[in-house]
């Protein structure tokens, strides 16, 4: 059987880690003054939960991300 599976030769491709998600530095803090959380404190989860359903598209988006984010895993 030349070129199926198991056969002699075959290698799996690697996997590999995606890139890390890059945030421009112009948006960075953006959430937070949203919020008008201080600099170095968590934003608190309920008050993520409120701007999920802001007027705002872009801090909604920005809310949305915010709560997926927490459920990744982190080094």
């Amino acid at each position: 059987m030349a070129g199926g599976y198991g056969t002699e030769g075959d290698v799996w491709p690697t996997m590999r880690r995606k890139p890390a998600i890059k945030i421009k530095k112009a948006n960075r803090g953006k959430l937070r003054k949203a919020t008008r959380t201080k600099k170095g404190k968590t934003i608190p989860v309920a008050t993520l939960r409120k701007l999920t359903s802001s007027k705002n598209p872009t801090t909604r988006k920005r809310a949305n991300f915010a709560l997926n984010a927490k459920k990744w895993k982190k080094k």
